[in-house]
C-alpha cells in the first residue's frame, strides 16, 4: 500500500499563492463596488480594513514560514533517522534491480566480442613460444593458456576491461623438483617452495641454468627455483613472442607489454577501431604458472619476501568444475550470480570515501577472492531453489551475515584448503600435496581490530545503501564507458 507524504517545499508556496489570490480578489471586488455605490454603505470601513490586515499577515507569515524551513531542512538532512529505521521510499529490490542494470550488469554481447578478441591474441602469443619437447636448459610455454577470474566466471561488475590467464611453463628436460610445505604465519595461505634433491647431477651439467634460476639453500646442496627469475624470464618471453604476432593485431589496436610494481606482467590492449567493441581499453594479465599436478599450477607468491622463493597454489580447473556442478544443481533463473556482483558494488560504494591506508585495508579484507569464497561456501549450504530470483535480497542478506560473522570470528577458511571435507563434491579432486596442508584463513594477516572496523562499515554499507547510491556514481550506459554501442540496442 503506498503512502502519501506531504511535500513541504510545493505547500508552503502553494498556500501563499492561494492567499495573495484572495486578496488580490477582495481589493478589484471592493473597488469595483466603491465605484457603483453612492457613498452610503450599511457597513463601516474597519470590517474590510481588518479582513485586510489579516490576509496581509497571513500572507505574510506564511511566506516567512517557507523561506526559514528551507535551510533548516538541508542541514537537518545529515542527521536524519537511517532509511532504516523506517520504510524506505524505493522498497530494496527494486533499487537494487535498478542499479544493477545501470551499474552492474554485463553486456553479454560486449563481454563476448572481448573474450573472443583477448582469446586470439593470447592463443597465438603462446603458441609461438611453445616447445614440443622440453628444452635442455631453459624455460618455455608449454603452448595452452588457463582462463581465471570474474570476467571468465561471469561475475565481474561494470566493464569486461580486465582478464586474468594462466599461462603453463615447461621445466628443462631432466630437472627434478620437489614441492615442500613452506610454514604459513598464523595459518595463513599455505606456500610452497621447489627444491631440487640433494646434490643433484643436474644442477652441476647445467650450471647456466642454475646460476640464473636456482638458490642454493645451506650446504646440502640443495637448489630453490626463484620465481623472480622465472616472473624476469617470462617477461622477456613474452616480449619475444608478442613482438612475432604484434603486427596482425595491431591493425586493430595497439599493443604494449609491462612489468609493474607488483610484479606482474601486464598486456595493455587499446583499440584502433571498433573491433574492439565500443573502443573498450583492456589489460590482461598474464601469470607464469609451473604444473604441480591434479590441475592445479603454482605462481609467484603475492607479497613474498625477496630471497624467500615461496609460491602459492592456484586450482583454476578445481574451481571451474565446483562452479559448473553448482549451476547444474540451481534453477534456471537462478540469483547467484548477480547477488555475487551485487557484494562486489556494496563493497565499492562502500570504499569510495576511505583515505588510501583505510581504502586498501578494506579492499584487502574484501577482496574479491574473499567475496568469492563466502558466496561459494553459502552457495554449497543452501538449497538450490532459495536461489531464484524472487528471493535475490535474503540471499543478498544472508551472504552479508555470513561475511559477518566470519569477521567477528576473525576466520575466513580457503574454499579448497580451510579442511571442509565434506562441503565439497567428490568431482573436484586435490593433489596430495594440497590435502596434507594445514587449513588456511585467508584473513590470517590482519588485526582484530581491522576486521572490526571493516565489519562495522560493511553494516553501516548496506543499511545506507540507497544514500551510497545515490551519491557514488554517475550515470552511465550498460557499457561503463559512456560510448554509445549499436549493439546493444538489440540485447
Amino acid at each position: 500500500m503506498s503512502v502519501y507524504t506531504l511535500n513541504l517545499r510545493v505547500f508552503w508556496p502553494l498556500v501563499t499563492f492561494i492567499l495573495s489570490a484572495l486578496l488580490l480578489l477582495h481589493h478589484l471586488i471592493l473597488r469595483g463596488s466603491e465605484e457603483k455605490g453612492d457613498g452610503c454603505s450599511d457597513q463601516g470601513p474597519g470590517a474590510i480594513l481588518l479582513l485586510k490586515y489579516v490576509l496581509a499577515f497571513a500572507l505574510c507569515y506564511f511566506f516567512i514560514r517557507y523561506c526559514t524551513s528551507q535551510p533548516g531542512s538541508a542541514k537537518r538532512g545529515f542527521h536524519r533517522v537511517p532509511e532504516a529505521a523506517g520504510k524506505p521510499a524505493v522498497p530494496k529490490k527494486e533499487l537494487l534491480e535498478d542499479h544493477f542494470e545501470k551499474h552492474v550488469r554485463l553486456s553479454p554481447h560486449v563481454l563476448g566480442h572481448s573474450k573472443a578478441h583477448v582469446a586470439k591474441l593470447v592463443s597465438e602469443l603462446v603458441r609461438v613460444g611453445r616447445a614440443d619437447v622440453p628444452p635442455e636448459s631453459s624455460l618455455a610455454f608449454r603452448g595452452d593458456s588457463v582462463q581465471i577470474g570474474s570476467s571468465y566466471e561471469e561475475h565481474k561488475v561494470g566493464s569486461p576491461d580486465c582478464f586474468d590467464i594462466l599461462v603453463p611453463l615447461r621445466l628443462p628436460r631432466g630437472l627434478k623438483l620437489e614441492p615442500c610445505s613452506y610454514a604459513a604465519t598464523q595459518g595463513g595461505m599455505p606456500l610452497v617452495t621447489l627444491e631440487t634433491p640433494r646434490k643433484a647431477e643436474w644442477t652441476r651439467r647445467h650450471k647456466a641454468f642454475t646460476d640464473t634460476f636456482l638458490h642454493l639453500q645451506g650446504t646440502a646442496g640443495v637448489y630453490r627455483l626463484s620465481p623472480d627469475s622465472v616472473l624476469r624470464w617470462f617477461y622477456s618471453a613474452s616480449q619475444r613472442c608478442l613482438s612475432a604476432v604484434r603486427y596482425p593485431f595491431e591493425q586493430r589496436c595497439s599493443l604494449s607489454l609491462s612489468l609493474n610494481e607488483g610484479q606482474r606482467v601486464q598486456l595493455h590492449l587499446t583499440p584502433r577501431s571498433d573491433y574492439v567493441c565500443c573502443h573498450i581499453s583492456m589489460g590482461v594479465r598474464l601469470i607464469p604458472a609451473l604444473p604441480l599436478g591434479d590441475n592445479a599450477f603454482l605462481v609467484a607468491a603475492p607479497g613474498a619476501q625477496k630471497g624467500e622463493d615461496v609460491w602459492t597454489v592456484y586450482f583454476p580447473r578445481q574451481e571451474h568444475r565446483l562452479l559448473d556442478f553448482l549451476k547444474s544443481k540451481l534453477p534456471a533463473n537462478s540469483c547467484h550470480l548477480k547477488c555475487l556482483q551485487l557484494l562486489k558494488e556494496v563493497r565499492d560504494l562502500g570504499g569510495q570515501t576511505l583515505d588510501q591506508q583505510a581504502g586498501s585495508e578494506w579492499r584487502g579484507v574484501l577482496s574479491s577472492y574473499a567475496l568469492k569464497t563466502a558466496w561459494l561456501r553459502l552457495l554449497l549450504r543452501t538449497p538450490p531453489e532459495a536461489w531464484e530470483e524472487r528471493h535475490l535480497v535474503e540471499r543478498l542478506e544472508d551472504l552479508l551475515r555470513c561475511l559477518r560473522d566470519s569477521l567477528q570470528a576473525r576466520v575466513l577458511h580457503h574454499l579448497l584448503l580451510g579442511g571442509d571435507t565434506g562441503l565439497l563434491p567428490e568431482s573436484v579432486a586435490l593433489p596430495k600435496l594440497v590435502k596434507e596442508m594445514v587449513p588456511s584463513n585467508l584473513w590470517a594477516e590482519f588485526s582484530a581490530a581491522s576486521l572490526d572496523l571493516v565489519s562495522a562499515r560493511l553494516a553501516y554499507s548496506w543499511t545506507h545503501l540507497h544514500r551510497l547510491i545515490r551519491l557514488g556514481r554517475p550515470q552511465r550506459t550498460s557499457l561503463g564507458r559512456g560510448v554509445h554501442c549499436k549493439h546493444i540496442d538489440a540485447e
